[in-house]
């Protein structure tokens, strides 16, 4: 048996997965061996197999064996092997170091590197792995690189002209599951003389 995967905040009692023989006659159901760390436990006449307490996703995937026996004869039984996987949810979002940072830029540059933004994300796996956008380029005079986190401009500015002070809000996005989860920072960009 291959049940679902789990999710690591399953709450005890949740229902697993329903194992079953088919026999001519009455039969018990219990776990033969494997669930060494006491994750399950199973209905000795349905054969319906729950969770007994919390799950730690470090001790998964875990294996472990049923035996339906006859209730007349322990002689006679079979076995067959469970296999329980279990999700790492996305507990964490992306958080930058600081929510509001000031940079400046001179006027009539060409196009070019502002700042490298970073965002830590305490979950592992493909839930910690952050991409980078923009919520507001103003147009498109800002860009950012969605894998360094780098911030672009794209066009050449003025001083003289309106306006000299930009507000670019960028997220990092992780790669969560179920949902993906984002962080943002705010750049102002100030237009030097």
């Amino acid at each position: 048996y291959r049940p679902a995967p789990l999710s690591e905040r399953t709450a005890p009692d949740t229902i697993v997965v329903h194992t079953r023989v088919w026999y001519h006659g009455p039969v018990s159901y219990s776990v033969a061996s494997g669930d060494d760390k006491g994750y399950f436990i199973i209905d000795s006449s349905s054969g319906v197999i729950r969770t007994r307490k919390n799950l730690k996703l470090e001790d998964f995937p875990a294996n472990f064996i049923v035996r339906a026996t006859d209730s007349s004869d322990a002689a006679i039984f079979n076995e067959v092997e469970v296999k329980v996987e279990v999700i790492d949810e996305n507990d964490f979002p992306p958080v930058f170091s600081s929510s509001l940072l000031e940079e400046r830029l001179a006027e009539n540059l060409p196009a070019t590197q502002i700042v490298q933004l970073k965002a830590q994300d305490n979950d592992t796996g493909r839930n910690g792995f952050l991409t980078y956008g923009i919520l507001n380029g103003h147009g498109l005079k800002f860009r950012i690189n969605e894998t360094t986190g780098i911030l672009y401009s794209n066009a050449t500015f003025d001083y003289e002209e309106e306006p000299t002070e930009y507000q670019v809000v960028v997220y990092a996005e992780d790669d969560g599951i179920p949902e993906k989860k984002r962080g943002y920072c705010t750049v102002v960009i100030k237009i030097t003389d």
